[in-house]
């Protein structure tokens, strides 16, 4: 049976151990319909609206009893110019769409403050970005929910139907949160799935986030 834990807040959560090592990483991937589909709204990144695609949030190492470490090194803050050639790809794979308007600068270096600094003994900051943008070529979740015939527009959809769905396209069991719309509806939010100590495998998950979904949610336009 695949436990359960909290779903992390991604602004707060300070669950931190001093182990830098750890045990698998999550790969999630956001559907930005459903992140500006909600009271709180998005802004567009400068770079134009973003393709109707999931887009990267990031690669988080965790531990098996749900635990995460995070802020490992701060002697090793992001640095652009060492990703320079990566950029263009990460505009368009990893867009930001926080307000207000920006150019995904603060999204990637949170990222790699926080979590990819935890994974710097295994993958330096342009392997931690380059990592990203391959799984994200292996984990083409809008195609595997299309050749479901589960498509963003707005119809509600089964969740064990979303999940076997990308299970049949992808290879592996994802992990789905949802959050909810203006309206109130629980709609398709994120995707996990599961990726070994080296960042180059997908494996299945021995745990996921606590998903927040009900057994019929949204799958919303964008």
């Amino acid at each position: 049976m695949i436990n359960s834990i909290p779903i992390r807040e991604e602004a707060g959560s300070k669950d931190v151990e001093k182990e830098k090592d750890f045990d698998f990483f999550y790969f999630v991937q956001q559907w930005p319909g459903a992140y500006c589909d909600t009271e709180r709204s998005c802004c567009y990144p400068t770079t134009g609206k973003p393709e109707a695609d999931f887009g990267i949030h990031g690669l988080w190492p965790n531990f098996n009893n749900g635990s995460y470490p995070a802020d490992c090194d701060p002697n090793n803050p992001y640095n652009q110019s060492e990703i320079s050639d990566l950029v263009s790809d990460m505009e368009k794979e990893w867009p930001t769409l926080s307000c207000p308007s920006n150019n995904g600068t603060k999204f990637w270096a949170h990222e790699w403050n926080k979590h990819g600094t935890c994974s710097e003994h295994v993958l330096d900051q342009y392997a931690y970005f380059q990592t990203n943008l391959d799984l994200k070529k292996k984990a083409d979740f809008l195609n595997a929910l299309k050749t479901a015939g589960i498509e963003p527009n707005g119809t509600f959809y089964s969740l064990d139907k979303i999940r076997d769905a990308i299970k049949s396209g992808i290879g592996y069991t994802p992990g789905i949160t949802c959050n909810v719309d203006a309206s109130g509806n629980c709609q398709l939010h994120e995707i996990y799935l599961c990726v070994d100590t080296c960042g180059s495998r997908l494996i299945e998950c021995s745990l996921f986030p606590d998903g927040k979904c009900n057994s019929e949610i949204e799958f919303p336009s964008f």
